[in-house]
């Protein structure tokens, strides 16, 4: 329900929530005289040094969509639609997009706004004692990034041999031999495959000059020209697809509703998991790309084009694609639900079956895998963002410094694992395990450290509310504290069990040792020990912060960080 709170007025220069104006959202605050939390000696903050950020809204939301639009969305969401009830699947995914998806954006976007800083930063100046979460944040970027770059660098290769059909009669056996040249056996080779290397190189020179541009120059300009580009590629391969014989087919059996599926339980978890795992959310690339907005922004009001927006593309998708296998349907003699895939198998074997049997096969080629390399593009941009930006507030270095530090070593690791004969085997392994106990992990665990220890909550609501189109209260931190958590925390625990149960697709004991427990341990306990680490003086953390932590419940102005080493 909406809820007015009071408008700041301002207090020696900073802003305060007027004790005679206070709403139930409003959490108890204290000015102490001499806090109990100050440190006798302690030097007064530095004035906070100017940061970059997006030179407008406009910007902020390109960006926004350019990281939730990614792979998910094409090869993802339409066979998670089909496989889930058709049509009736679109009534989960709504209300999840509602009480679980919009949500946790606004969650997202109050934290990193309100402390105007890197992941680890926002959830340090929340309170000290959630910086953890902010560090596994960008410990989960950095697996991601070292496989995302194998995949956009594939899209690339792919728009290039839909001119030729170079896949020729069996795309599967060119995908996994001569492209991929994917080894018997799974396992860590250093045989490399140029097929794979070269293009990957290529993608992570181009990364590295984008990121080096900055916030707007690189991050901003980038989205600016990818994200309507994307559009009107994707556009452009819907409105084809449905042209195609078989297209009404291939629609129908995407849309057709299953309403018995609506009684089962795992559809609907399957919504919430399209969902939290689509808007870019619970891994601090939100948090990030918030910090970089201006004071008086519309946290919500930009949050709800950005979720439908994600939304929208997504059912653009489920069109295009339907439409698409339900040529190949015809074409073969087979039902939909036979040639109905997702993820790998859909882009790199279906589709360059599409294009070899199609009519003007070349443009949807060009179309599709073009849409794929910016989409992919995009979110890993946002990806990398999360850790330069950490980087920058831990060690206080320029943003080229920043970059480098950040991207040499990422990529020295991905081309190291990831264009090799068994590559495809330890991308498989990273992306199952970060995506469980990484991003669906560190969700539940800053939803339930935020609001049930911290109790922070309220504090998010007013800053929401503050200048926000849209306003929060009691229900957007029920359905965050309640809904949210038993969702992901019932998903967890299934996905737990079923790994336990069964290795994942039935890999070798030390390879999921080494890439996927041991990988995802590594990820919190060294967030755990690198949170532990003191910040310097010279560091963002030593500037003045935007807003008071909050501790027990209650906004601590007064508040001084002795942990800084000065």
């Amino acid at each position: 329900l909406p809820t007015h709170v009071g408008e700041p007025f301002t207090i020696s220069g900073r802003e305060q929530s007027p004790a005679t104006r206070r709403v139930i959202l409003a959490p108890t605050i204290r000015v102490p005289t001499h806090s109990r939390f100050t440190t006798m000696g302690a030097s007064t903050p530095k004035a906070p040094a100017k940061r970059e950020g997006f030179s407008s809204r406009r910007v902020f939301i390109f960006a926004a969509i350019g990281s939730a639009v990614g792979l998910g969305n094409i090869w993802r969401f339409p066979y998670i639609a089909f496989d889930n009830g058709g049509g009736a699947f679109m009534i989960p995914y709504i209300v999840a997009l509602l009480t679980a998806g919009l949500t946790f954006l606004f969650f997202d976007y109050a934290i990193g706004h309100r402390a105007r800083a890197s992941s680890p930063l926002a959830f340090r100046r929340l309170n000290r004692k959630t910086e953890f979460i902010g560090w596994w944040h960008m410990g989960i970027n950095f697996v991601i990034a070292i496989y995302y770059a194998a995949i956009v660098a594939w899209s690339l290769r792919y728009m290039v041999f839909s001119f030729t059909n170079a896949w020729g009669d069996n795309p599967k056996a060119f995908f996994q031999g001569e492209f991929l040249k994917v080894a018997d056996t799974p396992g860590v080779s250093l045989d490399f495959n140029m097929n794979v290397l070269i293009p990957m190189v290529l993608v992570w020179g181009v990364l590295l000059a984008v990121m080096a541009l900055g916030v707007q120059k690189g991050v901003g300009a980038a989205n600016i020209v990818f994200i309507p580009l994307l559009l009107v590629m994707f556009v452009g391969l819907v409105i084809y697809s449905l042209t195609l014989p078989g297209a009404v087919d291939g629609l129908n059996a995407l849309f057709t509703p299953s309403w018995d599926s609506l009684a089962n339980p795992d559809v609907w978890v399957a919504a919430y998991g399209q969902i939290f795992y689509s808007l870019s959310i619970g891994f601090g690339i939100m948090i990030t790309y918030s910090s970089y907005l201006k004071p008086k922004a519309d946290l919500t009001g930009s949050g709800a084009v950005v979720g439908f927006a994600n939304s929208g593309f997504e059912l653009l998708a489920g069109i295009g694609v339907f439409s698409a296998l339900g040529f190949m349907a015809q074409a073969a003699g087979t039902q939909v639900s036979d040639v109905a895939t997702s993820g790998i198998g859909l882009a790199f074997i279906a589709f360059p079956t599409i294009i070899s049997q199609a009519p003007g096969g070349v443009l949807i080629g060009i179309l599709f895998f073009g849409s794929l390399l910016f989409a992919g593009f995009t979110s890993l941009i946002s990806i990398l963002e999360v850790i330069i930006a950490g980087i920058q507030d831990k060690f206080a270095t320029s943003r080229l410094a920043s970059t480098a530090l950040v991207i040499i070593p990422v990529a020295v690791i991905s081309l190291l694992l990831m264009p090799t004969t068994t590559g495809l085997y330890v991308l498989d392994i990273l992306d199952n395990f970060v995506n469980l106990f990484g991003i669906l992990a560190a969700g539940l665990c800053a939803i339930i450290v935020v609001a049930y220890v911290v109790r922070a909550l309220p504090a998010l609501a007013e800053h929401l509310n503050r200048y926000s189109s849209i306003k929060v209260g009691k229900i957007w931190m029920g359905l965050l504290a309640v809904v949210t958590p038993l969702v992901l925390g019932y998903s967890l625990i299934q996905s737990v069990i079923k790994l336990i149960a069964t290795p994942y697709e039935g890999y070798p004991a030390d390879l999921l040792a080494i890439f996927g427990w041991g990988m995802s341990a590594l990820l919190l306990v060294g967030a755990i020990v690198v949170s532990l680490l003191p910040w310097s003086k010279k560091s963002r953390a030593a500037e003045e912060p935007p807003a008071p932590p909050v501790i027990a419940g209650q906004v601590e102005h007064g508040h001084v960080d002795s942990t800084i080493t000065r």
